[in-house]
């Protein structure tokens, strides 16, 4: 039995591997995979996969390759989630803003410098035309209860994170939603520490085959709605709506898309220079 570690956001995203981990599925195949939850999301994760924490991530796309290129010795194997990250733009339910432009200049609550609520703060500014430079500021609050801690302080003004994990946070009166900022490229891959890819090719083609099962026929699960409803403690209309928006992968990520995402980074200055699709991914 082979030890395997994991890591993930604690999100409705990532059911299909609880569903797999529950059912023994990898155990049967010789694997003792350990799944560890990262509520810091993708810069946690990238720091987890430097530090030899974990040897797999489910992690945003554009955050990765961002680390990657920045010296995490990753490779992306698979795309996860085939459809954008739709990232709701929130404020404090009491905030005097009521728009998106009333959010110019203000301060953004990020989990931390390089994640995903850091670079799509920066995609945000730049779709409606803000001065870079001069337009964006930063509160890092690490996590989605420090978000809440840092707006209803006001030690931040707004907060981009996965719209429907936080549409909760709406109904109970405790944020605003002003609006969405999807992501421009498929938002989750599958990140795998190289050393660790190097030593078990085989090991990790095989935790791909069985998650890529499972999330083949995720949508025709029974009940699979109120199962993710009563889960993540969201309204089951909500959960609907997600899995109507939502589409899984199960191949790699095309070179195109990569270019995008790096040109994108690249534009922001958030990436120094465009890395070889080949030192990014790798095909299993």
């Amino acid at each position: 039995m082979i030890n395997v570690k994991i890591g993930g956001v604690p999100e409705h995203f990532n059911l299909a591997w609880y569903l797999t981990l529950k059912d023994g599925a990898y155990k049967e195949q010789g694997i003792n995979l350990r799944w560890k939850d990262y509520y810091g999301g993708t810069g946690a994760m990238c720091k987890a996969l430097r530090d030899e924490e974990i040897d797999l991530a489910v992690i945003l796309t554009e955050g990765v390759i961002k680390d990657i290129i920045a010296g995490n010795k990753t490779r992306i194997v698979q795309t996860f989630v085939q459809s954008p990250l739709i990232w709701g733009i929130h404020v404090a339910a009491n905030s005097e803003y009521k728009t998106i432009d009333d959010l110019k200049g203000k301060k953004a609550a990020i989990s931390r410098y390089g994640s995903g609520s850091h670079l799509m703060a920066y995609i945000n500014a730049e779709s409606n035309n803000w001065d870079l430079d001069k337009d964006l500021n930063f509160e890092v609050i690490r996590n989605l209860d420090g978000a809440v801690k840092g707006l209803t302080n006001r030690d931040a003004d707004y907060f981009l994170w996965e719209r429907f994990t936080t549409k909760p946070l709406v109904d109970d009166g405790t944020f605003r939603h002003i609006g969405n900022c999807p992501s421009p490229w498929p938002c989750f891959v599958i990140a795998v520490r190289e050393e660790f890819l190097k030593n078990n090719k085989s090991i990790v083609k095989t935790i791909l085959e069985i998650i890529n099962n499972t999330t083949e026929e995720f949508k025709q699960i029974p009940s699979i709605d109120r199962m993710i409803a009563n889960r993540y403690d969201q309204k089951l209309e909500d959960v609907q709506e997600w899995l109507s928006l939502t589409e899984w992968s199960q191949t790699n990520i095309d070179e195109d898309t990569v270019n995008l995402v790096q040109d994108t980074l690249l534009k922001l200055e958030i990436i120094p220079f465009k890395a070889k699709y080949k030192d990014l991914i790798y095909s299993l």
